[in-house]
């Protein structure tokens, strides 16, 4: 006979109970990051200035919702300057513990600091020479007395209205990580260009690391032409490039103006005889121009707070020559944003 799963609703939880719920648990929580922010001691410095002097690596270590909290913060911590790896508790009792050794730093979580997983690898970590720094709630629990340091996070009750499932605790953990994370940070002078060499993937890594020179086009694809060609030869240029403008250089290569599809356009209706124009006639002599070196997303922000509508910017070296031409559409396809 088939089973069938009986499923039991409160009717009484409307929508501003809902909201009181979230509201409560939201308060909660805060209040533990917040408690916790006035009591930061000298203990929370030891473990930074631990985990900077770490000639090895910050080991994080757990097991549940709290090994959900030590891998991401080996992530945070790897992404900012510090090597870190995630050890599962229970698979280092299995063999990964091969992956300590007397260099590394490990930096154990464990809320109630009695989980077996947990306090069966401190015998381990001292034959290996690892220093170890726990964070939990108990610092007088098993774990607590066989840590080399404890950070106790001074949380009591769970937002979990039957106190068992792990919420306070693991989000006051995830907060510790990340200050401890920052911190060290702060301490390495880990900078906006340190960051990017960890992160070349993705918009944030292109944002950071991604210039005009990877974007514009140069070569064939960049409309050169000399001040006194005709208009044909300017058409021809700007046709094989696939670009809406054209640089205008004279004799030196030195950029003196720049003609648009407008300009063109411009051009057509307004003259008697327009196939027998050159360069210089049709040109602007005003126009916005970056240097290669600049950030995409700077380029970008160039496009957008330029007071004229345009769509392509050529890209000019310290000689004043153009180099390339960046279109917008390019920048919007790169990723950046």
């Amino acid at each position: 006979m088939a089973c069938v799963a009986i499923r039991q609703e409160n009717p009484a939880l409307g929508a501003p109970l809902v909201n009181e719920v979230i509201s409560q648990v939201l308060s909660q929580e805060g209040r533990a990051i917040l408690s916790l922010s006035e009591r930061v001691g000298k203990e929370f410095e030891q473990a930074v200035e631990w985990m900077f002097a770490c000639k090895g690596r910050v080991i994080a270590c757990g097991v549940g919702k709290s090994g959900h909290i030590a891998r991401k913060t080996a992530g945070t911590l790897s992404s900012t300057g510090t090597p870190s790896l995630f050890l599962h508790a229970t698979e280092a009792m299995h063999g990964d513990l091969g992956m300590v050794t007397d260099q590394d730093i490990v930096l154990l979580y464990s809320h109630s600091g009695e989980t077996d997983e947990i306090t069966s690898l401190f015998p381990s970590f001292q034959k290996l020479g690892a220093k170890t720094i726990l964070i939990t709630g108990r610092a007088d629990s098993t774990a607590g007395r066989s840590s080399d340091l404890v950070l106790d996070t001074g949380v009591t009750e769970e937002a979990c209205p039957n106190n068992l499932a792990p919420t306070t605790s693991t989000t006051v953990m995830l907060a510790v990580s990340d200050a401890l994370a920052v911190a060290v940070m702060e301490r390495r002078g880990f900078q906006r260009e340190d960051f990017a060499r960890f992160h070349p993937a993705g918009a944030l890594g292109k944002r950071l690391l991604l210039t005009v020179a990877d974007i514009m086009r140069s070569g064939e694809d960049n409309a050169i032409v000399k001040s006194d060609e005709p208009i044909l030869d300017v058409l021809q240029k700007m046709t094989k490039a696939g670009t809406g403008a054209a640089c205008v250089v004279e004799n030196s290569g030195k950029m003196v103006g720049i003609i648009s599809d407008g300009d063109v356009r411009r051009h057509f209706l307004r003259s008697q005889n327009p196939m027998e124009a050159t360069a210089v006639e049709i040109m602007s002599e005003k126009y916005s121009h970056i240097p290669p070196d600049l950030l995409a997303v700077d380029a970008l922000e160039s496009f957008q707070n330029n007071p004229k509508k345009i769509g392509e910017m050529p890209v000019l070296n310290s000689n004043q020559e153009p180099i390339g031409m960046i279109a917008l559409k390019d920048l919007l396809r790169s990723g950046i944003v």
